[in-house]
């Protein structure tokens, strides 16, 4: 299983990075989680426009769907052909945020591009992988993943405040990517996001192999983040680098 970072700026994009989506492959099966704003542009560099095999999408926010509506144009328009419906999972409500995008909601509301999946927190089956979610603390629903192929597991914290759910689910993976939108500082908005050192908190009590620290907001400090998390947390740890890719 191999993950590709193809945006890891929280909330706006960065300087050096486009909003959260990482790109999951395995035996050629080809799952983007999450399309946040600019992250299009990066997915080809790395595979071809059409060659996505399905997106699960964690939450509604914009910074984590909202390329969904510029990659519908580009499926639709095509000139090779519209493509096979593309399966889109996500929580409750992804048909109608995607489709609102637009002034006028495109004729049958862009289900002649994606085939929309509304999933509880649960597992499913998707392609060669089992992804359990679990729904994080965060304002909307949002949903953690657990995505697990060939005896190697990937947890993704998605956004979430201090979460023991999120915890349980990254137990033992093999990477937790996991977010770290600011440093630890009193005034943090609670229930939000977490702090470099609460990302190592939850990787030494989950026991992850080894913790990427992700969704770092532009005008954070990724090097002060990445030392609170390192107090916190002794194992193999690193900031996740936009276009990077890490072999689980």
């Amino acid at each position: 299983m191999q993950l590709t970072v193809l945006g890891c700026a929280g909330t706006f994009p960065g300087p050096d990075s486009p909003c959260s989506s990482y790109l999951v492959e395995h035996d050629g099966f080809r799952l983007v989680i999450d399309l946040g704003a600019g992250s299009l542009g990066q997915l080809q560099k790395h595979i071809g426009l059409l060659d996505v095999d399905a997106v699960y999408i964690s939450h509604l926010h914009a910074d984590h769907c909202i390329d969904l509506v510029a990659y519908s144009y580009a499926r639709r328009y095509h000139p090779g052909g519209v493509p096979a419906r593309l399966p889109v999972y996500g929580p409750e409500g992804t048909c109608a945020r995607i489709c609102g995008s637009f002034e006028a909601p495109p004729v049958g509301g862009l289900l002649d591009v994606y085939d929309f999946h509304e999933v509880p927190a649960g597992t499913t089956a998707i392609g060669p992988f089992e992804v359990t979610s679990a729904l994080t603390n965060h304002p909307v629903e949002c949903h953690a993943l657990r995505i697990s192929a060939g005896g190697r597991a990937l947890a993704y914290s998605a956004d979430t405040g201090r979460s023991d759910a999120v915890v349980e689910l990254a137990r033992e993976a093999d990477l937790f990517l996991c977010e770290a939108s600011w440093e630890d500082r009193p005034g943090n908005p609670p229930n939000v996001h977490l702090s470099g050192r609460e990302a190592g908190e939850h990787a030494t009590r989950a026991g992850a192999r080894r913790l990427l620290l992700t969704h770092v907001v532009a005008w954070s400090d990724a090097e002060a983040i990445q030392a609170e998390a390192k107090a916190a947390y002794d194992g193999d740890l690193a900031v996740a680098e936009c276009g990077r890719s890490y072999d689980i």
